[in-house]
């Protein structure tokens, strides 16, 4: 695909002209490419992930498409903190991984390393690697995914100089370690390149370690999809059965100026046809399929069939997602992709001609739709959009692509941060009356479980309401320290609270049931004090009163009675606002420790660690997203540019006290809520 001479500089996948300006790869890019290994040859689906934090939703989406990766460590930094993350992505979907250990030419170049200290340095990595999998794999592959140089699933080499050994290709070619060095000695590394070509060595190694969609969805379908194993589409699932019953997973959507949305994801099962008509199950309709694609990068190749086990575009489905199940007919959709950390910066978006707004509408529309870790927040009332993101770079990215790529012109705010708000201890019974004075409800809350509140984050409980009787489900709850009769009670899980049903013998309760979760779910979007999400909320209904006649309790009526009960109780709770934190670590010279602690204490940051190494110091700390807008460009002038960070965690605590009263009133005033409620 692309010719020898610009391998290693051609930037083929990077083809965005923000990446290519930027030197990082900001979205998955998929390739199709068949390899030539002893005679044979193989189709390999290949989809190229971005390595920035900012821009890691892309790769947990990708790790639903793929059965195996291929794992980057850089053989002078070793493992950073983001591989560690990358690897808990990969591992929680049951992607197998090997390894390729690059920039080989630093240590011979740079560090000038014998043969003796470049393999002990290998050693190193490849056990910290084994560690991490031996932690984060499930228990069936702690040791069965192990890699090591023998079996030749670790693989190094210079992906700029084109080269790369393993010990089975070392074997066959009679290549050594000294060989790699004489050829550096005499400048002739393109020689080497001829010898051990990297995609060869690379893609042996795919081909021997990495399990081929009929062995991978054997053990990857039960984990990812919570159907019927005995079912026809259980079957063909498993089996990865060519002629079976069609399932497709979309894991990213582009919007092209000519063919419009196009869908790009993993058929698991069946064969798609140019033409179909196919069901998208999350938006119950039915479309046909206009056009089929197989990748080069930036390009696509029109194809009339594609079978189980491959990566391809599909142009022509409107109204889908990332993450949507794709089949002839209804089945049981696919697990939602759960991303590891939540969009915890946010910028106001405006167009800068009002002419321009319903363009810039329909632009975020397709913004949230080509990246869902982008959330999009369009109030009809204000007319406010806000733009929720990973960090700032991954604002910056987007703010750019829709001026330049989709010719909008907008302004936007400075970053702000999106907090939380909870509650500190059990509330008061509180009544909440309808508008009417005919019906009225009477709620409890208080703070949530940490057991069942982790569970629900690490997605061990799924979100949604309860209506059928689950005892998988109840069980669950009982493990978690949940009594067995309020189990049967939880009717829904919303974004890290629950909703728990006390009430007894109460006839129409069916009726309103709903209407109750819809109140509950407004106020979990919007607590409060300052009309922020909830988070780690129990939101009990204790009793309630109905009128007999189903005219008098319907919606106009019951929401504005559910919100009003559910957040007096909240306020007798005793609400609070959590903030979100980040916790990094930073690595610079050692003579910069003061500067860097100095840093992180006018930050409102704690230091959490000190490691020294070699005249390096690694500092972990915690520090609060909302002090650390223009961080990069601090952590640069107090290291003399010699400094680098990674983000390792982020989660929310509280806010201290001193600073409550004054961000409710910040944010009350950006929102146009009244100051003295």
């Amino acid at each position: 695909m692309i010719s020898e001479e610009l391998a290693g500089q051609q930037l083929v996948l990077d083809f965005h002209e923000d990446e290519q300006a930027r030197g990082i790869t900001i979205d998955a890019a998929n390739v199709n490419m068949v390899h030539d290994l002893d005679g044979e040859g193989y189709l390999i689906n290949l989809i190229d992930t971005p390595g920035h934090i900012d821009f890691s939703g892309d790769v947990t989406r990708a790790m639903r498409a793929v059965d195996g990766a291929i794992v980057l460590v850089d053989a002078v930094e070793g493992i950073m903190p983001q591989t560690e993350t990358v690897f808990r992505q990969a591992l929680r979907e049951r992607v197998k991984p090997v390894l390729f250990i690059n920039k080989v030419d630093r240590l011979i170049r740079e560090l000038k390393l014998t043969p003796e200290q470049m393999q002990h340095r290998f050693v190193v990595v490849i056990e910290n690697i084994n560690k991490l999998i031996q932690s984060l794999a499930p228990d069936e592959f702690k040791d069965k995914w192990q890699v090591s140089v023998q079996d030749g699933s670790v693989s190094f080499g210079s992906a700029i100089h084109k080269w790369a050994l393993s010990f089975p290709y070392m074997q066959r070619t009679k290549l050594t370690f000294k060989d790699v060095i004489d050829a550096y000695m005499e400048e002739k590394q393109s020689e080497l390149a001829k010898k051990a070509p990297l995609h060869k060595v690379v893609l042996n190694m795919v081909v021997h370690h990495h399990p081929n969609p009929v062995q991978a969805q054997k053990y990857r379908i039960p984990r990812i999809w919570h159907g019927d194993a005995e079912s026809e589409v259980g079957k063909s699932l498993l089996n990865c059965d060519p002629n079976g019953e069609l399932a497709f997973i979309v894991t990213k959507i582009v919007v092209d100026k000519h063919a419009g949305e196009i869908s790009a994801g993993r058929l698991f099962s069946g064969t798609i046809r140019h033409g179909e008509e196919i069901y998208l199950n999350g938006a119950k309709k039915r479309v046909r399929v206009q056009q089929l694609n197989i990748y080069r990068g930036a390009g696509r190749v029109q194809i009339d069939e594609a079978v189980a086990g491959n990566i391809i575009g599909i142009v022509g489905l409107k109204d889908t997602f990332a993450g949507e199940t794709i089949s002839e007919h209804e089945i049981e959709p696919f697990e939602a992709i759960k991303h590891i950390f939540e969009p915890v910066v946010t910028k106001a978006i405006e167009a800068k001609r009002p002419s321009d707004l319903p363009k810039l509408i329909e632009v975020l529309r397709q913004v949230n739709k080509e990246d869902p870790t982008i959330i999009i927040e369009i109030n009809e009332e204000t007319g406010e959009h806000l733009m929720h993101g990973m960090g700032e770079l991954h604002l910056e990215v987007i703010e750019n692509r829709i001026k330049s790529e989709k010719g909008v012109e907008v302004v936007t705010s400075p970053p702000l941060v999106v907090y939380r708000e909870t509650v500190s201890k059990k509330s008061a019974e509180v009544e909440g009356k309808t508008p009417n004075k005919h019906n009225l409800f009477f709620f409890t809350v208080e703070p949530l479980n940490d057991k069942i509140y982790n569970a629900i984050k690490r997605g061990e409980l799924p979100e949604g309401r309860l209506k059928k009787k689950n005892q998988e489900l109840w069980n669950l709850f009982i493990s978690f320290g949940m009594d067995a009769k309020e189990a049967r009670q939880v009717f829904e899980i919303y974004k890290g609270n629950i909703l728990i049903d006390n009430t007894r013998g109460i006839v129409q309760i069916n009726e309103v049931i709903d209407l109750i979760a819809d109140g509950f779910e407004q106020v979990m979007n919007a607590g409060p004090l300052a009309r922020e999400p909830c988070d780690k909320v129990l939101v009990r209904i204790a009793d309630m009163k109905l009128h007999e006649d189903a005219i008098h309790r319907g919606p106009a009526q019951v929401y504005p009675a559910v919100r009003e009960g559910i957040r007096g109780a909240m306020v007798s709770a005793d609400t609070v606002i959590f903030e979100p934190l980040q916790t990094l670590e930073i690595d610079a010279p050692e003579q910069c420790l003061g500067e860097m602690s100095k840093l992180i204490q006018n930050k409102r940051g704690q230091l959490l660690d000190v490691i020294s190494e070699a005249g390096m110091i690694s500092v972990k700390c915690k520090l609060p997203v909302a002090e650390m807008f223009g961080f990069t460009s601090d952590l640069r002038s107090a290291t003399g540019g010699r400094g680098s960070h990674f983000l390792v965690d982020q989660g929310f605590e509280k806010l201290p006290r001193e600073l409550q009263e004054k961000v409710i009133r910040k944010i009350r005033e950006r929102k146009g809520l009244k100051i003295e409620e």
